[in-house]
């Protein structure tokens, strides 16, 4: 792999990671977690996509067992969660939730079709990989917070978001473009195709 890209993706996974555990965060406090559950739901929100990826590209070990500092950033932040959270108690809504999450999504997405194709994988295996990498961490936060699935109970583009983003980011690969700023043209234009839908309330059709 490009040495550029593997320091993208390195980047690009601990913005990842962080902005999924800290939309699992807003949602355990939502739910008067205790410390144990803010932490359990924070993980698996943070690390529940990228290690559905590991396991179907079988990449060992997982990348939370071999980078544990952020398992520790997570797990001091789960115990001071109602402490930081309180401080910022104005910015703890339904609108914060869906930045960080719309984050996650982006920054998954296209680092999962990313190792995909690095694996030699086919272009629409990869990019439904992606989509998976991208969408199954909010999957089990909202589980876990007995709640349905966000992708399955809003009819506004979420999973069509990240398909559309990884397609862009495979076109650019095939005609070998700037693998560094594929990435982060793709990453925005998720993020963005998120928000912007959301904003204006587009829906797709039943």
């Amino acid at each position: 792999m490009h040495p550029r890209l593997t320091l993208a993706l390195t980047i690009m996974e601990a913005l990842a990671i962080f902005a999924y555990a800290i939309s699992g965060l807003i949602e355990a406090r939502t739910r008067r977690l205790d410390a144990v559950g803010t932490f359990l739901v924070a993980m698996a929100t943070a690390f529940g996509g990228g290690t559905v990826r590991d396991v179907l590209l079988e990449r060992r070990p997982f990348y939370w067992v071999e980078h544990q500092g952020y398992v520790i950033a997570i797990f001091v932040m789960s115990l001071f969660a109602p402490m930081l959270l309180k401080m910022t108690s104005r910015l703890i809504s339904e609108r914060a939730l869906l930045v960080a999450d719309a984050v996650g999504l982006g920054l998954f997405s296209i680092s999962g079709t990313s190792l995909a194709l690095d694996a030699q994988i086919p272009w629409f295996t990869a990019v439904m990989l992606g989509v998976l990498t991208g969408v199954f961490g909010g999957v089990i936060r909202d589980v876990l917070c007995n709640e349905v699935p966000l992708i399955l109970r809003d009819s506004r583009p979420y999973a069509t978001c990240a398909f559309a983003g990884c397609w862009i980011y495979v076109l650019l690969d095939y005609v070998s473009f700037d693998t560094v700023y594929s990435v982060l043209i793709a990453t925005a234009f998720i993020l963005l195709a998120r928000l912007v839908t959301f904003r204006f309330d587009v829906r797709l059709p039943h």
